[in-house]
């Protein structure tokens, strides 16, 4: 491939996410959604927040964990349910961090 190919194919990658991220803002009147998908936006963080953080509880480098339990699967439900009694980010994390450090120290 030639370096002008190569400069080609990305400006054209450059055009066309500079018009898809910004063609809300390209428009002079707002484009109303259906109600459909603005129901669907709203549980778009969680699904999001689910995609992300599920495998990392659930898996261990992409597999199962070899024992029988894993400290994550304790420390989650804790932190949890500190976020729901709460509401504290920060509380959260430091909960959950807690519950997960002991049951490593212990060795579990």
């Amino acid at each position: 491939m030639s370096e002008a190919y190569i400069a080609l194919a990305v400006l054209g990658l450059v055009v066309i996410t500079v018009l898809t991220r910004s063609f809300f803002f390209l428009t002079r009147e707002p484009l109303p959604l259906p109600a459909w998908a603005e129901r669907g936006l709203r549980h778009a963080p969680m699904a999001a927040l689910a995609a992300v953080v599920l495998p990392g509880v659930l898996l261990d480098q992409g597999q199962w964990p070899d024992g029988p339990w894993d400290p994550r699967w304790v420390a989650t439900p804790v932190a949890m349910t500190y976020a729901w009694w709460r509401r504290d980010m920060l509380g959260t994390l430091l909960v959950g961090m807690a519950v997960y450090g002991m049951l490593r120290w212990w060795g579990a």
